[in-house]
């Protein structure tokens, strides 16, 4: 868990043998996907079980540093097109990352809806290289939901809390959490299911204020709400994150821009606590005004 660090040659090998064309460039998967061809799992795969599990992101001589990222994804019906984007800009993502933070580690979450999905909850194990890819494709997009407005969406912030082990925290340094969706934030996790899938035993309802009371202790938490033309109220559905988490936490966003916002967020994060050397350019000595950082001009409004 967490050896090895991510390349691009890797990631266009590991995509040749799924069939998948990268483009020359950008490093991102060219042609149009469907879910069925990016998601073929049709259950949910034992390797993301959340049931009585505890992943962990550990220092080690090859990553002493390590940053913990989970990347919760929307897998109902109305976020396909994300969760296509997601696995085609992927390696796009973390070569620019890893320009920079050669320590960061992902897990990756499929989240649903604890009171309708029959797979509401699954989470990879923390990698650096090119299983994150694999996992990723492992993950089962269930396409349910239910009538109810909103998604489990804190389970990734459940999880994170008390189901994962950062060496990060020795350090009092914390992880990163983002999520992505197109609905309300849940205002809590049901007893029950969640206790069902998770095997911990709970005296009740999980409400969401009090878990992220609990979780930002441990976590920078973010969420970005994805605009796909469907009936969902983008401004609503912000408004609802942001009495959580605060306005600068949460962001509207559409299908093309969620890897540079997943890219902005992880390097802003990063440099909160890290001293960063910005790359040198011809004009450095030039009265040049503004820095760059992962390919983004400093000071830019999200």
């Amino acid at each position: 868990m967490g050896c090895g660090s991510w390349s691009d040659s890797s990631f266009r090998s590991y995509s040749s043998s799924r069939g998948r064309d990268v483009d020359s460039d950008t490093g991102i998967v060219k042609g149009d996907l469907s879910v069925q061809d990016v998601y073929i799992q049709h259950k949910l795969s034992s390797e993301l079980n959340p049931l009585n599990i505890v992943r962990e992101c550990c220092d080690s001589e090859e990553h002493p540093n390590t940053l913990p990222v989970i990347l919760g994804l929307d897998v109902t019906g109305s976020m396909g097109s994300t969760a296509i984007d997601v696995a085609k800009k992927l390696n796009y993502v973390m070569t620019e990352l890893y320009k920079r933070v050669k320590d960061v580690q992902f897990t990756i979450m499929g989240i649903g809806d604890l009171a309708y999905d029959d797979a509401p909850i699954q989470i990879s194990q923390f990698e650096s290289d090119i299983r994150i890819a694999e996992q990723l494709d492992k993950i089962y997009f269930e396409a349910g939901g239910g009538g109810n407005s909103f998604e489990s969406y804190t389970s990734a912030w459940y999880m994170g809390a008390r189901h994962c082990k950062l060496d990060s925290w020795k350090r009092n340094g914390k992880g990163i959490i983002i999520t992505m969706g197109d609905e309300l934030i849940n205002p809590y996790l049901p007893q029950r299911p969640l206790s069902r899938v998770t095997g911990d035993s709970l005296q009740g309802d999980v409400e969401t204020k009090d878990l992220y009371k609990e979780a930002s202790k441990k976590y920078s938490i973010y969420h970005l709400n994805v605009e796909h033309g469907g009936w969902n109220d983008s401004a609503e559905n912000v408004a609802s994150f942001s009495k959580v988490l605060g306005v600068d936490k949460v962001f509207n966003t559409n299908i093309d821009n969620i890897a540079d916002k997943i890219i902005k967020i992880i390097s802003k994060e990063y440099e909160k606590n890290h001293d960063v050397i910005k790359p040198t350019t011809p004009n450095d000595n030039q009265n040049q005004t503004q820095e760059t950082v992962f390919g983004f001009e400093s000071g830019i409004r999200w």
